[in-house]
């Protein structure tokens, strides 16, 4: 490319749809590859992407002779937008396709980042709503637990949305969410209301559990991406804490309020009945991902997805292979089959991906670990293995559906020089080179 300005103009772009993807929860194999592929296409052949946690940088150097050209991008926002992923994923394709140019591309990306959520916001508020509610249903509560969950939902996340709009960081958004959640357990447990309230706390964990990028972490640590999957790791953790530590406070009140909240056990997430509890899972699912912005179009393939993967992760439990394995097997089946349900409903994967892995969520490990922590006596062994139970829960839960995207990805003939270019598991961005790409690797 000789004209310098389409050469910085070029590289924005890339850095622009980069960013999207990033902040979304791309993993960093799918988001350099994907600004390559752009790249590519438009003339900017062997450019170099580096890819961290909180920045973006790109460079082109045409000879050896030229100079560099670099830009650097940070990544500052982290708000997760389907809507959003899902239009620049459009823009890639039809980019790739020769249907659009360089600068129809780029008015297309101006006016997708300038462009607000496709609905209010207090629909989302909403949507949480119905998903702890539903996760309250998949646990085993009833009608009333699922009330109570659903209101404690809608505090939490306008409470947590007015501490955001502070810049307050996220570890304490999440502490505040925990105690939230717990309080309101607490303080209904000291009235007359007959009702299992731990059920209202595991619920609303796996909801503050949705949130955390903890599959984007395992991805890029398996495409050997190491420092970003070091940076979304400690992230996750610190993020996890937050819920752990929020969650603890509440307890601890109780405790001291003399008021018990009870322990819930490994088998009673399916309480009320097989059926109802996959229909809470799907529900709940199709519900974060609304609270996300995805496309209305994709919520029913994602709620049967959802339910597709519990009513497996329960017979496979069921016949005592343990948690973590029948989550493993889950979360498998949903790597499976969301590659063919997201070209279907043209959405990118990790769509599918993370909203269907959302009742999976090792939410009533957690709570059940942190009760037996909090209860005096001989129960610190048992918590310690619940919390341990947690985290080999969200391991499986991550790697398994990478697994499943990695096995799910047609093999064509151009597999050996296909890889060279998509490092690792697709879960946004094309799946194949663009045809001027395949014809220039020809001519060298």
């Amino acid at each position: 490319m000789d004209d310098p300005r389409e050469l910085n103009l070029t590289l924005d772009l890339c850095l622009r749809i980069g960013e999207v993807l990033l902040s979304s929860g791309a993993g960093a194999a799918d988001v350099t590859a994907t600004m390559l592929s752009v790249a590519s296409h438009l003339g900017l052949r062997h450019a170099e992407v580096d890819v961290t946690f909180t920045s973006l940088s790109m460079s082109y150097q045409a000879t050896p002779e030229d100079a560099a050209v670099m830009m650097v991008r940070n990544v500052k926002h982290r708000d997760i937008d389907y809507a959003d992923l899902t239009q620049v994923d459009h823009l890639v394709r039809e980019l790739l396709a020769d249907e659009l140019d360089l600068y129809l591309a780029r008015t297309r990306m101006a006016t997708i980042l300038s462009t607000g959520h496709p609905w209010p916001r207090w629909s989302v508020t909403l949507a949480w709503g119905v998903m702890c509610a539903s996760v309250a249903v998949f646990l085993g509560g009833d009608w009333l637990v699922a009330l109570i969950a659903s209101a404690a939902a809608i505090s939490i996340d306008r409470f947590q949305l007015v501490m955001a709009r502070r810049r307050l960081p996220t570890f304490y958004l999440q502490v505040a969410g925990g105690a939230v959640a717990t309080m309101w357990a607490v303080g209904l447990a000291a009235t007359p209301i007959e009702a299992d309230l731990s059920l209202v706390v595991t619920a609303n964990i796996v909801m503050l559990l949705a949130g955390i990028g903890f599959m984007g972490a395992i991805q890029d640590a398996l495409t050997g991406f190491y420092v970003t999957s070091g940076a979304r790791v400690i992230e996750a953790l610190l993020a996890t804490a937050g819920i752990i530590a929020g969650v603890s406070a509440g307890l601890s009140v109780g405790e001291v309020l003399g008021i018990n909240l009870g322990q819930l056990v490994p088998g009673q997430s399916y309480g009320n009945h097989l059926a109802v509890a996959v229909v809470g899972a799907a529900v709940s699912a199709a519900a974060f991902a609304f609270a996300c912005f995805a496309p209305r179009r994709s919520l029913l393939p994602i709620a049967l997805t959802a339910g597709s993967a519990t009513l497996l992760h329960a017979l496979v439990s069921d016949t005592g292979f343990g948690r973590t394995w029948a989550a493993a097997v889950g979360a498998f089946t949903i790597g499976v089959v969301a590659y063919g349900v997201a070209g279907r409903f043209r959405v990118p994967p990790l769509v599918v991906a993370v909203s269907s892995i959302v009742p999976l969520l090792p939410g009533l490990s957690i709570y059940r670990g942190l009760s037996l922590l909090a209860a005096a006596g001989s129960n610190t062994s048992q918590g310690i293995v619940a919390m341990m139970t947690a985290a080999s829960v969200a391991v499986a839960l991550a790697s398994g559906v990478i697994l499943g995207e990695y096995l799910a990805q047609p093999l064509k003939r151009e597999t050996r020089r296909l890889e060279s270019r998509l490092s690792g598991p697709r879960l946004v961005g094309p799946f194949r080179a663009s045809r001027r790409e395949t014809r220039a690797d020809r001519v060298t």
